[in-house]
Parts: C-alpha cells; sequence; structure tokens
C-alpha cells in the first residue's frame, strides 16, 4: 500500500511537472508572437505602397530583431526537450489500454475497501466520543451537586 502511494505521489509529480512545462511552453509562445507583433519592422504591402521611413533607432533595433528570434527559438527548444524528458520519465504502462483500465479498477476496488475501513473507525470513534460526552457531562453534573460541608 505504502509502496502504491509512493508510486502514485511520483506519478502525480511528473505530471504536475509537466503541467508547469507546459504553462512555460505557452508562456514562451505567448511572449514570442508579442514580442514579434510589437517589434516588427515595417514591410511594404505592395508596389502600390511608398516604401516604410526607417530611422536610425530602426536600423539599430534591426540587429537586436535578428538576434531575438534565435534566443527564443533556443528557449522554445529548451522547454520542449525538457517537456519531453517528463513525457519519458511517465512510467510505461504495460499491457496497453485493456491492462490500465483492469488496473485502475483494482485501484478502486481497494480504495473502495479502505474507505469502508475508514468508515467504520468514524463510526466507532462518534461513539466512543458520545459516550466520553456523557461521562464528561455526568462528571461535571456530579461536581456541580457536590456540596461543601458546614
Amino acid at each position: 500500500m505504502k509502496k502504491l502511494a509512493q508510486g502514485i505521489g511520483e506519478l502525480m509529480d511528473i505530471i504536475s511537472q509537466l503541467q508547469e512545462q507546459l504553462n512555460a511552453i505557452a508562456s514562451l509562445a505567448f511572449n514570442t508572437f508579442g514580442t514579434l507583433q510589437r517589434d516588427a519592422p515595417p514591410v511594404r504591402l505592395s508596389p502600390n505602397y511608398p516604401e516604410p521611413p526607417t530611422t536610425m533607432a530602426a536600423e539599430d533595433d534591426a540587429t537586436d530583431l535578428a538576434e531575438q528570434p534565435k534566443l527564443v527559438s533556443a528557449e522554445l527548444v529548451k522547454a520542449a526537450k525538457q517537456f519531453d524528458a517528463l513525457v519519458a520519465a511517465l512510467p510505461l504502462s504495460e499491457g496497453g489500454e485493456e491492462a490500465q483500465l483492469k488496473r485502475i479498477a483494482e485501484l478502486q476496488d481497494e480504495n473502495d475497501a479502505i474507505g469502508q475501513e475508514l468508515q467504520k473507525q468514524l463510526e466507532t470513534a462518534e461513539k466512543e466520543l458520545k459516550q466520553v460526552q456523557e461521562l464528561f457531562s455526568q462528571a461535571a453534573d456530579n461536581c456541580l451537586n457536590l456540596k461543601k460541608p458546614d
């Protein structure tokens, strides 16, 4: 039972890490598209339009813009590799979907049995609590009813 709980804990840890990594990838992609939208230099749409104006600042920014896709691409590739490594760390299911469903059913049965045992223990504890409360009430009443000798 302890080994099963530990295995489930490790699996949930990997799943949590997968979710965090997926969020990181989404964030990187969102920021990349936003940066490209914000910083992309103007482009002539057709020969009928005049050439977009260029400034000295735009030329300096062009150098930075040329390096930015490389940096962002490297970050995305790194995040994707980390995601792949986490997926590879997931335990392989042996026997396919049918075996997984059988294992899930076994775990549910085990969970139900443990739940029933816990319910019995809860009922026993509630009975004991009532007995203790009654005894305490009686003891308190007895103490209050005692009179000091005259």
